[in-house]
């Protein structure tokens, strides 16, 4: 009975031990943030008394952008209460990227790391996996996060890249407006209106890894509130290649086609109709166990694995001269993939109304509701099973949030929170609170407390996947195998982060944002009984592992984003983001915490963008990525170079030289997929030319 008793006693300091340790954490994170604000606070007050005129600045149009992603409505970048960045479609331009991914480096708090040529591993302020969990991704408002591996495949999610205007990166919560899932960072793509893309556009371009692309669009319009636009795109890229420089076998084709209607019936409504169908191909092989010595075999699909689908949506806005706003969206969106271990074909259908209306001279309310239905079917494989093969999941959500005008164009809070229920986790309820205080034309500090969760995913619940085999006890084969839980539950997450916005001079702007979180029940995997399985061939026995929900943790950080424009003809952009990970599995648990260093501690972006005479554009991008010895293999850090040689004789022409990964042959930047060992794809130098012509 003594150590019956003394055993909670136990438990109770371990966890008090650790909030003292949280707290600590969380004020020095706090403390730091408000150092670093208080350092350039002089510099900004030395301004004060020369105040820029923000009209006339390039910095300020950018800082004036209209965002939507943070409060479902628009407003300035310069006045959201949250971590965000965003990337232009002339930052894409000009870093030469060619897909979504690629763009995603130039945001600070952001890791994109590539292991294939169609797969990179992608997530916010941590966490990273082969499917981050914690990262919602939209386009154009569509929800783009599976809930079968909760995570986005990225190959998927492409379009025109001329045709987007903007991409809203949010570091932190989101779930008060978005829900589920938008746990570390929101991504909303956002492409632009048929208005803005009148006339016809044609790219073509190859190079050593991309082989060859091409991509056009048209648009017009009919009569004055009719406009138009139809595109294709095409792209062909090479393998990666293996530490021994040999092909990966992973060489990537898709095709793409879309189009968008907007219609403006009168001047208070707006009516848009916009769709793609997508198809592609790619090459993959994986390293499988197998209770045969030598206990692993590669296994490649029969001929090429490849995926296909198509989207629809469709949303009505209206607004009013007394500043209320009702829209309501609807999308279908089906996607089918065949790989090497599964197959799946969704279907998604997804209903949201949502209205906007003041509240006296103070508040602004906005509330709104959603309802979602997805319907799979799995294909299985030996080695990745999912039981039921078919199932249909619903989810029912509404939020309201309120703006609060404290004191009249100073001092801002806002209130709200998102009420959910799913097929797995029953109720979820995520508020949110967000101040932001404007002591003049030129600064920002808010800061804010925000809870949200990342429901299960299909995986965590209906799995059985073989990870690994080895000779056990007797020369006989233990196969080890990770199975699925009826019981797995959320994780939950508390975040507290801290801003500022400043520009001291009128050629110089600085973005600094800290952050301290707290995750409860996030996932483990916990060894059960060896089972003997002596009637199967060979026979064998099985260490199971199951999913569960034994540990808690914290993270800890700040991200720093300036922009300095020197001379008219010259930009720079400084972005640096520092992460720390502790994870503890609690008494129970047997998991290791290896999440902690799968994410950078320190990672730098710089880029220079210089206007050269002759109509030249000359454009470098320098980033370094801290290494990840967590990993397996581990992954070391690496710096990478982008250069971009770009000529504009005039607004119709384009033509560019794009220089990639130029500081070394090749480098690895990832380890795993779906947590099975693989042969770890490293990414190489790489050049192509693109010629772009507008008419």
């Amino acid at each position: 009975m003594i150590g019956c008793t003394r055993q909670p006693w136990k438990r109770a300091n371990h966890r008090i031990a650790l909030w003292r340790g949280r707290i600590a954490r969380a004020a020095w994170t706090l403390v730091l943030t408000a150092i670093l604000m208080i350092t350039w606070v002089p510099t900004a007050a030395a301004a004060m008394n020369h105040p820029p005129d923000l009209t006339e600045l390039t910095l300020e149009q950018l800082m004036t952008i209209e965002i939507t992603s943070v409060s479902k409505k628009e407003e300035p970048l310069w006045d959201s209460a949250a971590a965000v960045f965003v990337i232009t479609g002339e930052d894409i331009r000009r870093a030469g990227v060619k897909s979504i991914p690629e763009a995603l480096r130039l945001a600070p708090g952001i890791q994109v790391a590539q292991f294939g040529s169609n797969r990179w591993a992608i997530s916010a302020r941590g966490f990273n996996a082969t499917f981050s969990n914690k990262l919602l991704v939209l386009i154009d408002g569509r929800s783009v996060y599976t809930p079968l591996f909760a995570g986005v495949f990225w190959d998927v999610q492409d379009t025109l890249l001329e045709d987007v205007d903007r991409i809203e990166v949010i570091r932190g919560p989101g779930g008060t407006l978005w829900g589920a899932n938008a746990v570390n960072g929101v991504i909303n793509v956002i492409t632009k209106q048929a208005r803005a893309t009148q006339g016809g556009y044609i790219e073509v371009g190859g190079g050593s890894e991309e082989r060859g692309f091409v991509g056009t669009r048209y648009g017009g319009r009919v009569g004055d509130d009719l406009f138009y636009r139809g595109y294709f795109k095409y792209a062909n890229r090479d393998n990666l290649v293996t530490a021994a420089g040999r092909d990966g076998i992973d060489d990537w084709r898709t095709y793409r086609g879309g189009f968008r209607l907007d219609w403006e019936p009168s001047t208070r409504d707006t009516v848009t109709f916009q769709g793609d169908l997508y198809k592609g191909d790619f090459g993959q092989a994986l390293t499988v166990p197998s209770l045969p010595p030598p206990f692993s075999l590669t296994r490649a699909s029969d001929g090429r694995d490849d995926f296909s689908g198509g989207n629809f949506l469709t949303r009505w806005r209206h607004r009013t001269a007394d500043r209320r706003e009702a829209s309501l969206q609807f999308y279908y969106d089906r996607t089918r993939r065949n790989e090497v271990l599964f197959d799946e074909t969704r279907d998604t259908v997804d209903l949201e109304f949502q209205y906007r209306f003041p509240l006296g001279a103070r508040h602004d309310l906005i509330w709104g509701v959603d309802t979602r239905v997805t319907v799979d079917d799995i294909g299985n494989s030996p080695s990745l099973v999912f039981t039921p093969t078919r199932r249909t999941d619903h989810l029912v959500s509404g939020f309201i949030q309120d703006q609060i005008a404290l004191i009249r164009d100073r001092l801002v809070l806002t209130l709200g929170s998102k009420f959910e229920h799913n097929s797995y986790s029953d109720f979820e309820a995520q508020p949110n609170a967000r101040l932001v205080y404007s002591p003049n034309a030129w600064n920002r500090i808010w800061t804010a407390v925000s809870r949200a969760v990342r429901t299960p995913a299909r995986f965590e619940r209906d799995v059985r996947t073989d990870t690994a085999a080895f000779p056990g006890p007797g020369g006989m084969t233990t196969l080890v195998q990770t199975l699925g839980n009826s019981d797995f539950t959320s994780e939950e997450e508390l975040a507290f982060e801290l801003g500022y916005r400043v520009q001291p001079v009128e050629w110089l702007s600085i973005d600094l944002a800290g952050f301290y979180t707290i995750y409860d029940n996030l996932r483990t995997a916990e060894p059960g009984v060896p089972v003997p399985a002596l009637s199967a061939s060979p026979p064998h026995i099985v260490l199971p592992f199951r999913l569960d929900n034994r540990m808690s943790g914290n993270t800890y950080g700040v991200e720093i984003a300036s922009a300095w424009h020197p001379l008219s003809f010259w930009r720079l952009h400084l972005n640096y983001s520092y992460l720390e990970i502790k994870l503890h599995p609690d008494q129970t648990s047997a998991e290791p915490t290896a999440d902690e260093r799968r994410s950078p501690r320190h990672q730098v972006q710089l880029r220079s963008l210089v206007d050269l005479p002759w109509r030249l554009q000359f454009d470098t991008s320098v980033f370094f990525v801290d290494r990840l010895p967590k990993l397996v293999p581990s992954v070391p850090s690496y710096v990478r170079l982008d250069l971009r040689l770009g000529w504009r004789p005039t607004q119709a022409f384009d033509l560019s030289l794009v220089g990639q990964n130029l500081l070394d042959n090749r480098h690895p930047e990832w380890g795993s997929i779906f947590g099975v060992p693989v042969q770890p794809l490293e990414v190489q130098r790489s050049v192509y030319v693109q010629a772009s012509w507008r008419f």
